[in-house]
């Protein structure tokens, strides 16, 4: 009886810890810019060095992504300091910079050219939009995942 249940346990258990580091493989995904230009992950991440960033992943077509903007932008107007990244998933890069223009969205943008199942969307386990997590100032992740901008988790690691 005892080994059925560290048997069942064991099946069922599930690995919680989080990463703090992004992978080789993510930090050489390929973005593209608002200019047009790729740019690495990790290029992306050395712009920002020393500063808290949250990153939305999101795509203009997504209505859970765009019913939580309102919430985006009261964490900009709450906490200034910190830099606010969109990684898109849209289809198109046109749709995705006429999103940011519709939805008035402010900070920094970037076009996930590999999409859900590249190297960046597979080491974040990439299976919902919004997504959202938080980088801190020594640039490891602090919030490796939250769905809702107004998350208190997403605020705590925005606060430390």
């Amino acid at each position: 009886m005892n080994y059925l249940i560290i048997l069942l346990f064991s099946i069922f258990s599930c690995n919680t810890e989080v990463p703090t580091q992004f992978s080789t493989e993510a930090l050489n995904d390929t973005f593209i810019t608002l200019n047009g230009e790729n740019i690495t992950f990790k290029e992306i991440l050395e712009t920002h060095k020393g500063k808290t960033i949250v990153i939305d992943i999101w795509a203009s077509w997504c209505k859970d992504c765009i019913k939580g903007m309102p919430k985006v932008k009261t964490l900009q107007s709450e906490y200034k300091d910190v830099v606010y990244m969109f990684l898109s998933l849209d289809k198109s890069q046109e749709a995705w910079k006429k999103g940011i223009e519709k939805y008035n969205v402010d900070g920094t943008h970037y076009f996930m050219q590999s999409g859900w199942k590249g190297a960046f969307g597979k080491f974040v386990n990439l299976d919902w939009i919004p997504r959202y997590m938080v980088i801190n100032k020594a640039g490891n992740i602090e919030l490796f995942k939250a769905i809702k901008a107004d998350d208190i988790k997403l605020i705590q690691a925005i606060k430390k």
